[in-house]
């Protein structure tokens, strides 16, 4: 196996970070019909009394203010919403019956008391006043919480040339990403979520908004994508879940600050698993992903946004590997080729990741591929809610050096550095 760099930094579930939530009457299926709810909601706290409305109040910012970051005006952010969708005249309202009734239409939730894990890591768009030797990285991270639901949660960091890895604090309180508009009906299709104004990317959780994700956004693959005109976007691959079925789709952004959630059209896009290549490749875009649930494929397509079948690039050829094969991320570019990090299921069902070499100019082409695993559950990393599991969802490169944040056991996520020249040689 090869020597990696293993970081000691692991991070963990933690039912400690909690964000507070748009709670969306609507889309919980009330009786009555949703709208009337939402109108009797408000309707009795307009008719409690100033001094009933103060108590109340009071009651709520008691058990939440110190849990949650500007409690009071998220509350009245969301009263901004509910306002809009009812078309109420706000102005002879006072502001604790407004506050009490954003918190009504509000809820806290425990994002990642489940699990935090299969991260994926790009450049961060801000490189700015990095010394030599060092790089802003900005990481993905699949956080589980209530109800096994998967959302996406981020953390920045910068790693340098001597293995070394520092993350950004965590800010004491999350927010999450929403979307605006109409609240009657779950949306359907594309939809677009911001980031609070005043939050850090590093305490900001984006969730299900549509029917399609409402059990959870899976393992997203994040990469930095260059256009043709040399603009760049920050595109990930994911898998929404509904509960029954599952869609790839796309997450684009470009500043961080509103993301697109797109889904996918096309054969290829009913399977898990899809990673994007970082740039276009003889006219075409191209994408990584595993069609028949066991081997790995190479698509191409005229469209970032559309994937039919592709070609059979890998299939399961050694032990560790025989159940079945996946990617680990999009490809990486090196002056040697493609480095794709795959994924191998073997005897009781133990994941290991290995690498395989594509040609630059026809990554159909397979140059090499690693006989052994270059990281495979040991030891600690055998223990959590699904055992003997590691899985990346995304490595970057940093000088001769691959950067590789990994997910253990479906629970935590360990880091690990390699160096490009060692892994080209088991291949």
């Amino acid at each position: 196996m090869l020597d990696l760099h293993v970081h000691a930094l692991r991070l963990h579930a933690d039912p400690s970070r909690v964000v507070v939530r748009p709670f969306h009457i609507a889309w919980a299926g009330a009786n009555g019909g949703a709208p009337s709810r939402t109108e009797r909601l408000v309707r009795e706290v307009l008719e409690m009394n100033p001094g009933e409305a103060h108590v109340q109040l009071e009651a709520v910012l008691k058990d939440f203010e110190a849990r949650h970051w500007q409690t009071r005006r998220v509350f009245m952010t969301r009263y901004d919403e509910i306002e809009a969708m009812l078309g109420l005249d706000g102005r002879d309202i006072g502001d604790e019956k407004r506050q009490l009734i954003g918190a009504y239409f509000c809820h806290e939730y425990s994002y990642a008391a489940a699990a935090l894990m299969n991260p994926s890591v790009v450049p961060h768009f801000d490189q700015s006043g990095m010394p030599r030797g060092s790089q802003r990285i900005l990481m993905s991270m699949r956080a589980v919480g209530e109800g096994h639901i998967s959302s996406v949660a981020f953390r920045e960091g910068i790693i340098t040339d001597r293995n070394e890895l520092k993350l950004a604090p965590e800010p004491p309180f999350a927010t999450a990403a929403d979307a605006v508009g109409d609240e009657t009906e779950m949306p359907e299709g594309p939809v677009t979520v911001y980031r609070h104004r005043d939050s850090t990317l590093s305490g900001t959780v984006i969730f299900p908004i549509t029917a399609q994700q409402s059990k959870g956004l899976e393992d997203l693959r994040l990469v930095q994508f260059t256009h043709d005109d040399g603009e760049k976007e920050w595109i990930g691959t994911y898998t929404a879940y509904n509960g029954s079925a599952i869609q790839s789709e796309l997450m684009r952004t470009r500043d961080f600050r509103a993301f697109d959630l797109v889904p996918m059209s096309g054969s290829a896009s009913r399977n898990k698993g899809m990673a994007l290549f970082p740039r276009k490749i003889g006219g075409k875009y191209m994408m990584i992903g595993r069609q028949d649930g066991e081997n790995i494929f190479v698509i191409a397509s005229d469209r970032i946004d559309h994937w039919d079948e592709g070609q059979l690039l890998l299939q399961p050829e050694y032990p560790w590997e025989l159940v079945q094969m996946g990617n680990c991320g999009p490809p990486i570019e090196t002056d040697a080729g493609w480095i794709l990090l795959t994924h191998g299921v073997g005897a009781m069902r133990k994941y290991s990741i290995g690498a395989a070499l594509l040609d630059k100019d026809d990554p159909t082409k397979v140059i090499g591929r690693t006989k052994e695993p270059i990281l495979a559950a040991a030891d600690q990393d055998r223990e959590g809610y699904v055992p003997n599991v590691v899985y990346t969802c995304g490595a970057v490169k940093h000088g001769e050096r691959l950067f590789i944040p990994y997910g253990i056991a479906d629970s935590s996520i360990g880091f690990a550095f390699v160096e490009i020249e060692k892994l080209l040689k088991l291949m």
